[in-house]
């Protein structure tokens, strides 16, 4: 075992429980940064299901607020750790963000905002969130997806690896036996 300094032990095989990482996202400002079209008729849901996997690599959670939406649409729904926000028309996602960072108080620290609109990050600042820019977290979720699938299962064995292998654990037995 390494020491990492005088006091405290480091152990490879050690990892820290960590916080999950919580997101605020301006969704229709985050769309099109991440390959989607606004103008698809299930953008919104198309990019729900990206967060969904997004918080499953990353154990995040995400609050995602969408505006203009239209009178009689529900104005939340829960997705696994995505909770999307669906602001009515008349109002806006940059306003509801803003106002659930108020709401957040002192917490709003330990919260990230997704939002390339500059009176968002501000507030975001202005609380002590970290701000990122859509851009920024598009990298997140990219890279995200990129190490599963770097990490993914191996492929299988070759008849003749596994014959290989074969051997290799019979000798072992006759040398240890």
């Amino acid at each position: 075992m390494e020491q990492r300094n005088d006091r405290i032990p480091y152990s490879p095989a050690f990892t820290p429980t960590l916080k999950k990482m919580q997101y605020l996202v301006d969704g229709h400002n985050l769309v099109p940064k991440i390959g989607l079209r606004l103008d698809s008729f299930d953008d919104e849901d198309d990019l729900i299901a990206r967060l969904q996997e997004f918080c499953r690599l990353r154990r995040a959670r995400v609050e995602v607020y969408f505006d203009g939406a239209p009178a009689g649409f529900p104005a939340v729904r829960r997705a696994g750790a995505v909770t999307a926000h669906f602001v009515r028309r008349g109002s806006s996602a940059d306003a509801a963000i803003e106002k659930r960072l108020q709401q957040l108080g002192i917490q709003a620290r330990n919260w990230a905002v997704v939002s390339s609109d500059a009176r968002v990050r501000t507030a975001a600042q202005a609380v002590h969130a970290r701000a990122l820019s859509s851009e920024e977290f598009t990298r997140l979720v990219t890279s995200a997806a990129q190490v599963e699938i770097s990490t993914g299962d191996a492929p299988p064995l070759s008849t003749q690896e596994v014959e290989e292998w074969e051997r290799a654990f019979k000798a072992g037995k006759t040398e240890n036996s």
